[in-house]
């Protein structure tokens, strides 16, 4: 607003000469302040520079919308401070409810340095395509439409398109960005008091959850409850409007598994609730429905108790624990999902009195079969010891231990038993293999890995709390299909499989 010429000859002509040092400042303006306590302030006409004239405020606006809140803006121009730049106030019972996108494009006055500065952040063999900096950063944004996508994603895909390049997410340093173009995110109370501030959200959404869920709960006291055992709290609303300060956040209401009892409580997200209510209403349909354990093994032969004995679980009981909980889930999912009001309980309990003890036992039968194809495999591999399979065998191990664990059946749900069991007899026919080419193993296991970290970040990237959905969740399956056509060609896969097919289901995770 005033450039460096007018502001040294406004200090030249109100501090003395003498004044040569912070120590002589101090000093002079102890004294100075109290007979002219404004005089170092700029008067607003001082600063109607033409400058400032053509600043335009709709480029600095003093609001943002942001998961339908509106979340006011603080400027600071402190070079070299944390606070250095924009602050956005988040209340704390919304910190989960906002999202990131529009705060990764900065406000429209800032947005062109920002992304001038990522592309000088970039290693040189990229950076040299986009030189000037400038000028790629205005035509890069010209091509994007601002707040649509998260602003690296659109920088990606168009700067890359522009030179015929990838860029991936690691090349940014985001680290060396100037403060002031990383916005602040300032977590506040209902009183407007500060709670933490920082400006990674993922990482405060963590820090702050258990918070998050107190404010949510000191909120939402009209419709928690605690220790249910039956369906008695009416109709749960899929959203529930809670007015914390000046703002409505909203909650999710749902139910929560406590083992001998389930409560009502209000969650931050709907990502968050569904599962754990799916969970919440399966343990109460279960505690008002005669257990089927007893029936069910009474219908078992020696050489099924037998097989099932050995299990991952540590004891049948707990083996038939799972079977029942992965019974509850299919017959759920049959009804349409889990229940929300009485009526539709009431129904879900009908179904399960009529069908869970015949269902617990076809999922009991088709955990048989798991654990008879898991037997044969820890059989075999006891018997790979030469050092040059151990590569395989250790990548085997883990394979086959995130197959076959305790609670698998549950994992896995009741319609996919069958293909565990076919995942461990392509296991079977890869061991055969290893034996006698472990160099092409070990080339299978590199295009693997590949998918298969790929997997692992986007789980990794989850906010708390919450699990992977249906899309996640396929993936991984489709990356043991995967394997079955690598490994244990010529078994068939259930359906096309490659490398490039799974990338594409990734990038298409919403």
């Amino acid at each position: 607003m005033v450039d460096e010429e007018t502001l040294v000859a406004f200090y030249d002509e109100r501090i003395p000469a003498h004044v040569v040092s912070g120590r002589h400042f101090d000093s002079w303006w102890k004294k100075e302040s109290r007979t002219q306590p404004d005089l170092l302030d700029f008067t607003e006409q001082m600063l109607r520079t033409a400058q400032a004239e053509g600043v335009d405020r709709d480029a600095y606006p003093d609001h943002v919308e942001a998961g339908g809140l509106t979340l006011p803006l603080s400027y600071a121009f402190e070079p070299g401070a944390h606070s250095d730049g924009i602050t956005v106030d988040v209340p704390v019972a919304a910190l989960h409810q906002i999202d990131p996108t529009p705060f990764t494009w900065q406000v429209p006055g800032l947005r062109e340095e920002l992304v001038t500065a990522l592309i000088r952040t970039l290693p040189k063999q990229l950076r040299r395509l986009y030189s000037p900096a400038p000028d790629h950063a205005r035509a890069v944004l010209a091509r994007l439409q601002a707040g649509r996508e998260p602003l690296l994603d659109g920088l990606e895909r168009e700067l890359g398109r522009m030179r015929n390049v990838e860029i991936p997410r690691g090349a940014w340093e985001l680290d060396r960005l100037p403060e002031h173009l990383t916005v602040t995110f300032r977590v506040v109370d209902d009183a407007g008091r500060e709670v933490a501030r920082g400006t990674d959200l993922e990482a405060l959404r963590h820090e702050l959850a258990p918070k998050v869920r107190e404010e949510l709960a000191a909120a939402g006291v009209d419709i928690e409850t605690t220790g249910a055992t039956t369906w008695s709290f009416g109709t749960l609303p899929r959203e529930h409007p809670i007015r914390r300060g000046s703002h409505t956040v909203t909650g999710y209401p749902g139910l929560i598994d406590r083992g001998t009892s389930v409560d009502v409580r209000v969650f931050p997200t709907a990502a968050e609730r569904d599962p754990a209510h799916h969970r919440g209403v399966r343990r109460l349909l279960l505690l008002e429905t005669p257990s089927p354990v007893r029936q069910v093994q009474r219908d078992l032969d020696n050489a099924a108790k037998l097989a099932l004995s050995r299990n991952p679980h540590g004891s049948v009981a707990a083996l038939l624990d799972d079977c029942v909980a992965a019974a509850a889930d299919h017959l759920i999912a049959a009804a349409g999902g889990p229940a929300w009001d009485e009526r539709s309980y009431a129904r879900l309990r009908k179904l399960f009195a009529d069908r869970l003890a015949a269902t617990t036992l076809q999922v009991l039968q088709a955990v048989r079969g798991v654990l008879v194809a898991w037997h044969r495999v820890q059989a075999q591999l006891s018997d790979l010891r030469a050092p040059v399979l151990s590569a395989g065998v250790a990548d085997i191990t883990a394979q086959v231990n995130a197959l076959v664990g305790p609670g698998f059946a549950t994992a896995a749900g009741a319609t996919r038993l069958v293909e565990v069991a076919r995942y461990l007899d392509a296991v079977e026919r890869r061991m055969e293999k290893l034996r006698t080419d472990p160099a092409r193993d070990a080339e299978w296991t590199a295009q693997v890995r590949v998918v298969a970290d790929e997997y692992a970040a986007e789980v990794a990237a989850l906010p708390p709390g919450v699990e992977p959905g249906p899309q996640l969740r396929e993936i991984r399956w489709m990356i043991e299909e995967l394997r079955v056509g690598l490994y244990a060609h010529p078994m068939r896969t259930r359906y096309p499989v490659s490398i490039k097919r799974i990338q594409k289901a990734i990038d298409d995770l919403p």
